[in-house]
């Protein structure tokens, strides 16, 4: 399998995203712990729990200073509550930028000796609000863009002993959908905005994390993987007319005329 052997740490692993990584790392062969504050409701089967605050960097060091070993991390451990810039005051924009950005560094830097004598992967999760606007969710967007921008600087100062790469996901269907998109009316709304016409499971997510991983992705570093089911479809695509099928027709019946012509025209010409 293709992380046989390998010990990977999966933080925030208990649940949603990070439980379908947990579970796709298990079943590619690898010896998983997942980390988060509680634990979890359902075990992920052939895990290790070990409770864990990513934002305390005294808990993380010691954490990762008792492993044995490690050769994968994935910093997935993240997220943040819809808040409108002027709802809060810059301190708690900054506990969110804090968890997504400052914490998935202190997990990394932590972990660096056990990746660097394992020559292992780290693996960001990063989010599609990175690359747009996110209102609403604007300290979350920017501290993952911030996590891409960390992740190719760090690629390149720990190579070639640590890859390291993030994986850009886009909406996934969880336990917690409903707190984003509502009812399954809500969810299916959203699902049609996706190219691919669905929302992305858990485990999509996992089986790209498992490739960046793994020795498939050896030469890929600094790299960003979209998972996202081919973005979102521009909004003046449909608020456009030009696309119109009647205003297609007609223009493709006046270009055929104006073709003809053309070509009569040429033909008188010879």
């Amino acid at each position: 399998m293709e992380l046989d052997g390998k010990v990977a740490v999966v933080t925030g692993g208990t649940r949603g995203v990070g439980a379908g990584i947990a579970r796709a790392f298990v079943r590619a062969g690898a010896e998983v712990v997942v980390c988060a504050r509680r634990p979890p409701e359902v075990p992920v089967p052939g895990t290790e729990f070990l409770p864990l605050d990513v934002r305390d960097a005294e808990a993380v060091r010691r954490l990762c200073g008792e492993l044995p070993r490690l050769d994968v991390l994935v910093n997935n451990a993240g997220g943040g509550p819809h808040r409108p810039l002027t709802h809060a005051g810059a301190d708690r924009h900054a506990r969110v930028v804090e968890l997504n950005l400052v914490a998935p560094l202190t997990v990394s830097l932590a972990a660096y000796e056990h990746l660097r004598r394992a020559r292992g992967s780290i693996v960001m999760i990063g989010s599609v609000s990175g690359g747009r606007p996110s209102p609403g969710t604007a300290a979350y967007g920017a501290a993952k863009a911030g996590l891409e921008n960390l992740a190719r600087s760090m690629a390149v100062e720990w190579a070639p002993d640590i890859r390291v790469n993030t994986l850009v996901a886009g909406m996934v269907r969880t336990e917690l959908s409903h707190l984003h998109y509502g009812d399954q009316d809500g969810v299916a709304a959203v699902a049609r905005t996706v190219p691919l016409g669905r929302l992305a499971e858990p485990s999509d997510v996992g089986r790209a994390a498992v490739f960046l991983a793994s020795d498939a992705a050896a030469y890929i570093s600094g790299a960003s993987l979209l998972v996202h089911g081919g973005g979102e479809r521009p909004a003046f695509l449909d608020a456009s007319t030009v696309n119109d099928v009647s205003t297609v027709n007609d223009v493709s019946t006046a270009d055929d005329a104006s073709t003809t012509n053309d070509a009569s025209t040429a033909n008188k010409g010879t």
